[in-house]
Order: C-alpha cells, then structure tokens, then sequence
C-alpha cells in the first residue's frame, strides 16, 4: 500500500452537548477507494465535514500529505486538494451548468488548466455538455449529482470525498455514478465514498471503515467486510 495521503487521528466531534464522533482513526492511501459506511446517523457525514473543516474537532487531528490541516477552513483545504461532493448536491440553481462548473474552477490551485478540466469533464458527463447553458435548478436529480461532481473536479482535487452520492437517486443512475467514481480512481483520483448502500460501495472499495454510533467498529478490505457475518446481518439483511 502507498503512504498516507490522509490521516485521521483520535477525532471527537460534538454538537452541543452530544458527541457525534469518539476517536475516530483512519488512513488512506494515495490511489485508493476507501468506503466509509454505517447506518444513518453513525457520524459518516460528520466525519467527512470535519476532515474538510466545515466543523471542527474538539480533539484529534487530520493530516493531508504530512500537513497537519485540522480546523482549516474548507477553502483552505481545497487549495491544497481535498475536494468535497456534499450530500444533496447543493448546486447554484439559477446560475447555468457552466457556470457552476466555473466556480470550481476559481480555486489558484485549478485556474490554469480550466479549459483542459472543463473538457474533462464534459468527457465523463456528456449531458452536462449538452446543458450547459441551462439553469442548474432545472435539471433531473442524477443531473445534478453529475454537476456536482463536475463542479468538485474543477478544483483539481487529489482526493475527493462523496457523501452519499447515490442518495435519492434511481437505479439506473447509482450504476452510472458508481462506475464513475471508479473511473475517477483509475485515472489517479484518491477516493473516500461516504454511504448508505454498503454493497455497492464496498463492492468498489479496495478497503473499508464501517462507523457505529461515531465510531469505528470494523475495518478490512472491501471483500472481507462484504463476508463478515456482522456486516452481513446489520446492513445487507443475510
């Protein structure tokens, strides 16, 4: 396995009074897919909001390539190539598809390579191409989800984190995005898949974390946790 691209290290995490993540650890590897998965409500989003500095730990740190970047504002944390495709897409529903895939391209890191990375991106999603000039609002759940991706690999990321990506979508969609993320990591992309689906993430994991109640409770390779009995019976009902 490759050194580190990311750490995490004993991360706590609290809303209030409840801790919604206790010693959280992990490592990535450059190259890899890693899977995050739990039940709604394990702390799955959470820890992808933390290690991109929309909240901030109460203790444990997160390491990017050897930089410690705990509680760096996340457009810090896009500079240096950690990007972030949020639950529920959050597009900017009245500017165009275009547009929205400018702004991820106004981070420094990505400005001189927009034009090469916007064809890229309409490579992966012709339909964005085909759209471009139409209001983002207006487009289908899988188009956006598209866009949102679209919008992250603007930035040049070296790592990209989807929370949920197949949330709310169909079938047929979840397929495509999947073989999307794969894609993206053959062509050199770091990846950390935050869901709910835990087959189908862990089918396309090379390894896996599997969060209870904000914590860690099993780690392995994709196919070891797909036969462990206690993945079996909590989250894929065999």
């Amino acid at each position: 396995m490759s050194a580190a691209l990311l750490q995490v290290d004993g991360l706590d995490l609290y809303y209030g009074d409840a801790q919604a993540l206790s010693g959280v650890s992990l490592e990535i590897a450059a190259g890899e897919i890693v899977a995050i998965v739990g039940a709604n409500g394990a702390g799955k989003s959470s820890l992808i909001r933390a290690i991109h500095g929309i909240e901030r730990p109460a203790a444990g740190r997160v390491r990017f390539d050897g930089v410690d970047i705990t509680g760096w504002p996340s457009h810090r944390a896009c500079e240096i190539g950690v990007g972030h495709v949020a639950e529920g897409r959050q597009v900017f529903p009245n500017l165009s598809v275009l547009e929205n895939l400018e702004m991820g391209a106004a981070l420094k890191r990505a400005r001189a390579d927009e034009k090469k990375t916007l064809e890229h991106v309409y490579s992966l999603f012709p339909r964005l191409a085909e759209r471009r000039k139409q209001a983002a609002g207006t487009l289908s759940g899988g188009e956006q989800q598209m866009l949102a991706i679209g919008r992250c690999l603007m930035g040049k990321p070296r790592l990209i984190m989807f929370d949920e990506p197949s949330l709310g979508l169909s079938p047929a969609i979840v397929q495509e995005m999947f073989r999307i993320v794969r894609r993206l990591n053959e062509e050199g992309l770091t990846v950390v898949l935050v869901e709910q689906n835990v087959m189908a993430s862990l089918r396309i994991a090379h390894r896996g974390y599997v969060l209870e109640n904000g914590r860690i409770e099993l780690s392995g390779s994709g196919p070891d946790l797909l036969s462990n009995d206690r993945v079996r019976q909590a989250y894929l009902g065999l």
